[in-house]
């Protein structure tokens, strides 16, 4: 278990982070969300022992995190951390060597990491001649070519088109199926919504929201409710709706924003008695809609 208790971080008269606390199980996928200059990324640092903490405390397994335990966790910095000179295959190894692989597995696991990510084109290449993308995949195999117990992602989608994006997916899930835990933080909601299993969402250096994704859905004090066809007489039967608030037409549905305890068969009742309803659909909050309700955005 990684366990994060009250931390806090300043940088001379800057709070980065105020009192951030959450737990992660082993094998977890953990999603840490937050608007820029939320925190997101210093925590990040804390956990792999690159900052220390001004106060709290950071463990895994109930042990400190030290330079010896950090050599089994994994770091994708959102920012571009390769060697543009050297080659890709030189630069997966070597981040092997760094985290104690020997010859012959480090080869071993370099080219299974190629072959993996398809860098098969460019494995001889310097990586400073590849695509955003393409280096994405790279930093990607750096990070994970020791197997490593823990493996924190900085926005892991930063520059990767819609084939690649999909690619990574299927490689962190794969990664989590091994025993992987995954610690990310991205803002591509979508993406995360359907790999993690947990999520804490902190603004201004603390925590606004935690649980999965349906602990977060049942806190939410609202849903929508979307009817087709958007006609005078089903306006009629929803804008009756105590608290309900109309949201707009898509497609020739209307939708509505009413109260979670909001008495559905009775309204579906009254739009079946009004009019030929073709549509009646209650929509959970997604994880945007949640994140944006959890900073007040």
């Amino acid at each position: 278990m990684l366990s994060v208790e009250h931390v806090r971080k300043s940088f001379g008269n800057l709070t980065a982070v105020r009192d951030i606390s959450f737990k992660i199980e082993r094998g977890a996928t953990f999603g840490l969300l937050g608007p820029n200059g939320a925190g997101k990324t210093t925590t990040m640092r804390m956990i792999l022992g690159i900052l220390t903490p001004d106060a709290g405390s950071m463990t895994w397994d109930g042990a400190r995190i030290d330079g010896k335990m950090r050599r089994r966790f994994g770091y994708l910095p959102e920012e571009r951390g390769l060697y543009g000179k050297m080659k890709v295959r030189e630069q997966i190894a070597y981040f092997g060597r760094l985290h104690g692989l020997v010859e012959p597995e480090v080869s071993k696991r370099a080219d299974y990491w190629i072959e993996h990510l398809r860098l098969g084109d460019y494995a001889s290449r310097p990586t400073g001649e590849l695509s955003k993308g393409n280096q994405q995949k790279v930093q990607v195999a750096c990070s994970a070519v020791h197997e490593p117990e823990l493996l924190v992602l900085d926005e892991p989608f930063s520059g990767l088109d819609p084939v690649n994006a999909d690619m990574l997916l299927g490689t962190l899930k794969d990664l989590r199926s091994r025993g992987t835990t995954l610690v990310l933080s991205s803002h591509q909601m979508w993406q995360l919504e359907d790999l993690c299993t947990e999520f804490t969402i902190i603004s201004n250096g603390e925590n606004r929201a935690s649980g999965t994704l349906a602990q977060l859905r049942a806190e939410c004090p609202t849903r929508v409710l979307r009817v087709e066809p958007a006609s005078g007489a089903v306006r009629g039967v929803l804008d009756r709706v105590p608290g309900a608030r109309a949201m707009g037409n898509e497609n020739g549905a209307v939708d509505y924003e009413v109260a979670v305890a909001t008495p559905l068969p009775e309204i579906l009742r009254e739009l079946v008695a009004a009019d030929a309803i073709t549509r009646f659909e209650s929509i959970e909050p997604s994880l945007h809609d949640i994140y944006i309700r959890a900073t007040g955005a």
